[in-house]
């Protein structure tokens, strides 16, 4: 049986496309200028470890902070939904009650 031909495709196609991309000049100009940007980062960062150090446990920090935050949201959220849960038989009670109030005495 033959192998799946699906990822070199993919490949193919993306190499494809990239190099076709390179023919507008803008594109070019874009991503000769990123690369640049990530080589003297790549080579600023290799020098300074610790300061990468610091950046990445900050990001992570960051994103630690965040996910708890989007936890302390959902968790408002659920509160939120069971209150409306229980907002119509509150207010079915409510009606209820007024018109007992309301109500003129039956008579016998």
């Amino acid at each position: 049986m033959g192998r799946s031909k699906l990822l070199a495709s993919i490949v193919v196609g993306a190499t494809v496309g990239a190099a076709l991309s390179m023919f507008d000049r803008v594109t070019r100009e874009k991503t000769i200028a990123s690369t640049k940007n990530m080589k003297e980062a790549i080579s600023y960062y290799s020098a300074n470890r610790e300061e990468l150090q610091v950046l990445v446990e900050e990001k992570v920090l960051a994103a630690k902070v965040l996910c708890e935050n989007v936890s302390e949201n959902v968790n408002s959220i659920i509160d939120k939904v069971d209150e409306f849960k229980e907002l119509p038989s509150t207010i079915e009670g409510m009606i209820k009650d007024t018109k007992s109030a309301f109500s003129l005495p039956d008579k016998e």
